[in-house]
C-alpha cells in the first residue's frame, strides 16, 4: 500500500497560502506604546534608543496623534520629574508630570491611558522604594505607591501599573482606589518583573541607576525585590498572588528572554497577560540594524510576533509605531 507523501512545503509555497495557514496574527490592536514625558524643553531623542524621544508636555499631542492615526489603542506613560528626593514625593504630586500628561490626554483623546506606578525615577537614590536602615522598607513604600496610584486615577488614568515589585502592592492599590471611588480604574501589575540586564537604556533615560546613600546600606541593584532570572516558580507565585490581590492584567518583563514564563502564565492563569519588550531588547535590534548586522523590520516583526505566539494578549513595545506602519504596508 502506497502512503501519501508528506510535504509541509505545500503549506509555504507562496505568501497567500502562508497567510491562510499561519497560527499567529499580529495587529495594531496588540500594541501599547510606552512614552517618556517631561515638563518642558524640546522633544529630545534618546541616544541609547534610536527613534525614541522624551516629549515635553506641550509636545505630547504629537505622539497621541501618531498613535491615533496608526490605530494603536493606548499609551503607557513614564514621567521624568524636574526634582527628586528620598521618598519620590513628585511621583504623587497633583502637579506631577504624569498627572499633567494624563489630564492633557484625557481632555483631547480617547486613547487608553496606562501609567507606571513606581519610585525609581523620582527618588534621589534611584531605588523603587523607600530606604531605611535595613534597606527597602516594604510597608512605607506601599503607602506611597497607593498615593501615586490614587493621584493617577484622579487625573484620569484607565489603568495604573505598579512596577516596584513590593510585596502586597496590588492589594494596597486596589483598596486605595476602591475606597476613593475609583472602582473602574484597573490594575496591570508588573507581576513577573525580573532583575534583568536589559533595562539599562531605560535607566539612562530616567536617571534611575541606584546610588549610595550616606548612613544607609548600599543596594547596588534591585535583586532584593525583582525576580531572580533563574526562578520560574517564584515568577508563577508572584503572578498568582497578584491575581488573588485583584490585578486585572498581569505582566511578564522583559519579554523575549522569558517566553517560557509567558507561555506557562498563559496556560495557568485566566487573566489577560501583557509582555513588555523592554528598552534593551529594542535597542539591540535598532543598534544592530544601524550597523547593518540585521534587517530592522524583519527582526522586530519576528520578535514581537514570537511574544504574541508565546501567549501575550498585548505587547508593550517601543517599536509600536514602527510596527503599526509596517503592518499597514503589508
Amino acid at each position: 500500500m502506497a502512503f501519501p507523501s508528506t510535504r509541509l512545503r505545500r503549506l509555504r509555497k507562496n505568501e497567500n497560502i502562508r497567510k491562510l495557514v499561519h497560527s499567529t496574527a499580529l495587529t495594531t490592536d496588540d500594541l501599547l506604546f510606552p512614552t517618556f514625558v517631561k515638563e518642558g524643553g524640546g522633544k529630545s531623542e534618546i541616544q541609547s534608543m534610536p527613534g525614541q524621544y522624551c516629549y515635553p508636555l506641550r509636545g505630547l499631542g504629537e505622539v497621541v496623534k501618531r498613535c491615533e492615526v496608526a490605530g494603536i489603542p493606548g499609551l503607557l506613560i513614564f514621567g521624568l520629574p524636574e526634582g527628586k528626593d528620598e521618598i519620590g514625593s513628585e511621583a504623587f504630586s497633583e502637579k506631577g508630570v504624569v498627572q499633567k500628561a494624563v489630564r492633557m490626554i484625557r481632555e483631547n483623546s480617547e486613547l487608553a491611558v496606562f501609567t507606571d506606578v513606581c519610585l525609581c525615577q523620582y527618588t534621589s537614590h534611584g531605588h523603587c522604594g523607600v530606604l531605611d536602615e535595613k534597606g527597602i522598607n516594604n510597608e512605607k513604600t506601599l503607602e506611597i505607591l497607593g498615593k501615586i496610584a490614587l493621584s493617577h486615577a484622579q487625573a484620569g488614568a484607565d489603568f495604573v501599573a505598579p512596577s516596584s515589585m513590593m510585596d502586597g502592592q496590588v492589594k494596597v492599590i486596589r483598596n486605595v482606589l476602591d475606597e476613593n471611588g475609583f472602582n473602574d480604574v484597573g490594575i496591570v501589575s508588573y507581576s513577573a518583573k525580573f532583575a534583568s540586564a536589559f533595562y539599562s537604556p531605560f535607566r539612562d533615560v530616567v536617571k534611575s541607576t541606584p546610588k549610595k546613600v550616606r548612613g544607609l546600606p548600599y543596594l547596588p541593584d534591585r535583586r532584593t525585590y525583582q525576580v531572580d532570572f533563574r526562578s520560574r516558580k517564584q515568577a508563577m507565585r508572584e503572578i498568582s498572588l497578584d491575581v488573588q490581590e485583584g490585578a486585572d492584567i498581569v505582566m511578564v518583563k522583559p519579554a523575549l528572554p522569558y517566553l517560557d514564563i509567558l507561555h506557562e502564565a498563559k496556560q495557568r492563569f485566566d487573566v489577560p497577560i501583557a509582555a513588555f519588550q523592554v528598552s534593551g531588547e529594542y535597542a539591540i535590534v535598532k543598534l544592530a540594524a544601524k550597523q547593518g548586522f540585521l534587517n530592522e523590520k524583519d527582526a522586530l516583526l519576528e520578535t514581537v510576533t514570537s511574544i504574541k505566539r508565546a501567549g501575550a494578549d498585548f505587547i508593550i513595545t517601543y517599536a509600536a509605531l514602527d510596527i503599526a506602519r509596517w503592518l499597514s504596508e503589508a
